[in-house]
Formats: structure tokens, sequence, C-alpha cells
């Protein structure tokens, strides 16, 4: 039985109709209005006498959500109260942190999101999603037919293998997925009754995990090679039946898979990889706005990325398509790309180097007129030895960059552009306010995490979030609004142009290369509006939005309010 559908009346407004007794409507997080169900509500749903006399607003409801939520001290006791009032109402989860967006982005989602994800078998409260895994794959169909979701358009799955800058954290890592789902919707509006967050349970390498008595996961190791790529492709292959035209993101895989299953299923499905190509767009967005504060074009720029994971290389790939985009040649743009692991400089030479990193590797040639370099020379040799003027880091490792390295780039450009984007903040390579002041102010800097303004010199500095946020919502809503089939090149680097043009002359004069989190949602829709454009003029769109594109895409985003909710008999598909 299908539990609601959305209705409109002979006025054009629309309502919720629903089979469900009174009780259980209350414990659908989708329909649930706890004290602001309307006197009328109470008697036709059977309500009556289950609330206070008083009928809420929802703005009381948020004021009185949000004082409780300040009397939480800890970040992870914020997260799994903001949880369970998502588990509980999700119009008033929506609304409430659609008001204190801000405040609210670092508990639902990066940093506090980490700590959840470690201890997500012990906060674990709500069925969320669907588990697929080695102990039920067989019955994979029976799964995706129960799903708690009627109308499947957006996906994210995750087999946390890569989470954050913390690796495998087996079960934990559906804790993402959940986070990621509610940034599509407060910072896109995507209709939460769309999407689905889906942990593919492989197994896990960590023994802490597997001796843990309270971990919800299967207890064995990992699969790898052809199994694992044989429960990725059952999984697929279900999918593409369940849930036809829908948009699968993939979170979080690791290294190698990141890229294989990317490639993989491209072609097959509307999919991406956020850790590659959402990370690599945000990033190029950022560097964009750098190039626009100092005045110089980005095709000026030599960039050093720390750290050759899926971001890393995805980082990378990113940059090379912009560049070539502004008029260099493939093999011009990867000339001024230096791509940088725990071992050093990539070169080429070097014995039993991951497939993935290869198309970044360098000739070991190039560094011959370096003078005095190891070998593979070390972050700060490129920094110098390559004249480095932008360097990116997703390494994980806190601290690694040091005012030496720093200084270096001074030596090379009057701006220098230093993201340290690792998470959470005790990982970020280095500290904003370091970085100014080892530059006397003038580098172009940019956060992971969300750190405070910057005091030097009797001058405030914002710095800026690149956060995938401000990617990933937009690309899902535009691809949407199209129908698209694919996910091409071009529409992440509209993204990108997108989110450049986004970050204001006035914020950029503050010192940030970013927009303020609290813009998110104005930014999404910029950024899916471009998307969807890009998507039209890549020939993938299924459907012809281009007589507005911007109404259009607008039309789609879903404002967290109660609608009028009605009893009916049965409720037919949407």
């Amino acid at each position: 039985m299908k539990q609601f559908e959305y209705r409109t009346d002979h006025d054009a407004n629309q309502y919720v109709c629903t089979p469900l007794p009174g009780y259980l409507v209350t414990r659908l997080p989708l329909l649930n209005k706890s004290t602001a169900f309307t006197e009328t509500e109470r008697v036709e749903l059977g309500l009556e006498g289950l609330f206070p006399s008083h009928i809420s607003t929802i703005e009381e409801q948020i004021e009185r959500e949000y004082a409780n939520f300040r009397n939480f001290t800890t970040n992870l006791d914020k997260h799994v109260y903001l949880r369970v009032l998502q588990d509980r109402s999700e119009v008033l989860f929506y609304a409430l942190l659609s008001a204190h967006l801000e405040e609210m982005l670092p508990i639902i989602y990066t940093p506090t999101v980490a700590e959840a994800v470690q201890k997500f078998s012990l906060i674990y409260r709500f069925p969320r999603g669907l588990v697929i895994s080695t102990a039920n794959i067989d019955r994979i169909d029976t799964i995706l037919a129960n799903a708690p979701v009627s109308d499947v358009r957006l996906v994210v799955a995750t087999d946390s293998e890569g989470i954050l800058g913390i690796g495998d954290q087996g079960f934990g890592g559906m804790a993402i997925c959940i986070g990621k789902l509610s940034l599509y919707t407060v910072a896109a509006g995507i209709d939460p009754s769309t999407t689905l967050p889906i942990e593919l349970d492989v197994g896990t390498n960590r023994q802490d995990l597997l001796d843990d008595p309270l971990y919800l996961g299967v207890r064995h190791e990992r699969l790898t090679d052809g199994p694992y790529y044989d429960f990725v492709d059952r999984f697929v292959q279900a999918f593409r039946r369940h849930f036809p035209g829908a948009i699968l993101q993939w979170e979080d895989f690791s290294k190698q898979k990141a890229f294989t299953v990317l490639e993989r299923y491209r072609d097959e499905l509307p999919s991406f990889n956020d850790d590659i190509q959402g990370t690599g767009a945000m990033v190029v967005g950022g560097l964009l706005s750098a190039a626009t504060k100092a005045g110089r074009d980005l095709t000026e720029e030599r960039f050093a990325i720390y750290g050759a994971g899926a971001a890393g290389i995805g980082i990378a790939r990113q940059i090379r398509t912009a560049l070539i985009q502004r008029g260099l040649s493939a093999h011009e743009a990867t000339e001024r790309i230096y791509v940088l692991d725990s071992k050093g400089l990539i070169l080429s030479d070097r014995r039993a180097l991951d497939e993935y990193k290869l198309q970044f590797a360098r000739d070991p040639g190039c560094i011959g007129q370096w003078s005095g370099v190891s070998s593979p020379p070390t972050l700060l040799e490129t920094v110098r030895g390559a004249r480095i003027t932008a360097l990116i880091g997703v390494s994980g490792q806190r601290g690694a960059f040091g005012r030496e390295i720093v200084e270096a780039m001074s030596e090379s450009s009057p701006a220098p552009i230093v993201f340290s984007l690792s998470n959470p903040n005790e990982n970020s390579e280095a500290i904003p306010s370091d970085i100014l002041q080892w530059t006397r102010g003038r580098a172009n800097v940019a956060t992971g995490g969300p750190f405070p303004d910057v005091e030097l010199d009797g001058k405030s500095y914002a710095i800026g979030q690149g956060n995938n946020a401000f990617i990933f919502p937009g690309m899902g809503l535009g691809m949407l609004a199209t129908g698209a089939r694919r996910a091409t090149d071009g529409m992440f680097e509209a993204a990108a142009r997108a989110l450049a043009a986004s970050t204001s002359a006035e914020r950029l004069s503050q010192g940030a290369v970013y927009p303020r989190v609290a813009e998110m949602q104005r930014v999404s829709l910029q950024v899916a509006v471009e998307v969807a454009r890009q998507a039209i003029a890549d020939g993938v769109a299924s459907e012809d939005i281009s007589d507005d594109i911007p109404g259009n895409v607008a039309a789609l985003m879903h404002a967290p309010r109660y609608l009028p909710i009605h009893g009916c008999a049965t409720a037919h598909s949407l």
C-alpha cells in the first residue's frame, strides 16, 4: 500500500492524501506535523486527544527545537538530536536546518559527521534507507522493492571504504549517505520523499569493528577483486530495473575502486562520484575566484596537489579540464599540474604505481633542472622546483603545509593560493591564521571545514569553506530538471564556473574565495541552472526545458512547509 501521494485541488493548491490511520500518520516522518496538525486534520485523521490543545505554527516549533538544540554541549549530541528530529518530522527538520544553516551544516555534515560515522552502530536509532550486504545480495530485488519511498529519483550509495579522512568505516558509512541527502534537500530543495540512502555492506578490514560486540555490519573482511565487482554489478543491474532514470551518486569509495566503479557505470545510468568530480568542481570554482581576486588568469597558475586519492586525482582532472577550456592543449594543461602522495612527487618510473595515478605521473626528466632534490622530490622541493603558485591539500595530514613551504610559494607568486581542504579540521594541512601571517595577508586561503575569520594587522580576513555541498546539490537538481542521461565533464565545468560566479565581489574583498554557507540555497540554484544548460548543450537531456531554464529548475525546488493532509481510501501512483 502506498503511504501517501501529493494531489492538487481545483484551485491548484497542493495537499497530501493518505490511507493511513491517524496514529500511523504521526509515525511517518514525511507526514508528521506533531503539535501543528490543524483542528480539521485532528478530527478527520482520528488524532483528537493525541496532542496538546494548542495548535502550533511551524515558526513556534522551530523556536522550540532550536532552544533544545542549543541545550546540547557536544557536537555529536547535537548531531544525534537533529537526526532524531529528522526521523520524527522531516518538514520540521528541514525548516529548522534552513533557518540556521550556517550553524547546523557542520553538525549534520563535515566535520561532525566523521564522528557520527565512527560511532554509527552506537547511535543507530531508526531505519533510514536500505542496506545491501553480502548476507542479502541474493535477494536484491526484494530489498529494492522494500524501499521506504515509492518514487526514487536520487540515491547516494557508499561501500564505506574511503570515508572522509578516516578510511574504512564499514556499516558506519550509512551516516554519510544520510547527511549528503539532507544537503540535497536543504540546499537544492530536492523532495526528500524521492531520495534514498544505500549502504553497500561488503565487509570491513577494521579489526576493531569486527571485534566490537555492538557493530551492526556484516562481520568479515571486505570483498575484493572479482567478487567485489560482481557484487556492485548485481546492485547496479537491479537498481536500473527498479529505479529507471534515477540518479546514483557514488560516495566514499576508496582510490582505485572509486575510479573503476565510476568509469564502469557512468554510461549505464546517470551517475557520478562526488569525491572525484564534485570535489574537483568545487576546487576549480575556488581557484577561479582566487584568480579573479588576484587579477590573473587560471592558465598562469602552477598547481601542486598534495594527496593522490580519489579527491586529489579528481581535482587534477578538473583543473586540467578547466585549463583546456581556457585554451591550453591537453599536454600543456597536464604539465602545469604536480600531484604528490605520501612518497613524494608521483613520477612515471615508480614501481607498482597505481593505475589511476598514471595520467598525472611526471617524467623524471622534469626534475632534471631542479637543484639538489630527492628522488622523488618532497613537497617543499616540488614547490620550489616547479615554482608552484597554487597548493591544494587533500592528504589528511595535519600541518603538512609548514611555514617554509608557504613562504617558498610567496617567492613565485605575489598572492599564492593555499587550499588546505582535509577534514575534519584537526587534519587540516595548515591553519588559516598561520598561512596569512606567513604571507603577510597576501595568500588566498580556503579550508575544508569551517574556520573563524582571521584578524591580522588590524584587518579581518574571511575564510571561505571549500565544501562539496556548493556543487553536488545543484548538480543533482540540474540533472533532475533535464532528465539527464549522463553526468558529463562539461556539466561539472559549468558547475565550477557557476560557483565562482556566485562568490560576490564583496566576499572576495573580505578575503574569501567561496560564498558563505548561509548562501548555499542561492548558490545551488545558480549551479543547477548552469548544469541544466550544459546538459542540454551536451545532448544528454531527456526533458526540454530550454524555454525557461531558471524557472523550470526553480519550480522543482521543494520548500519545507506543511501541506494539508486528508484521509483517503487508497493512494495511487504519483
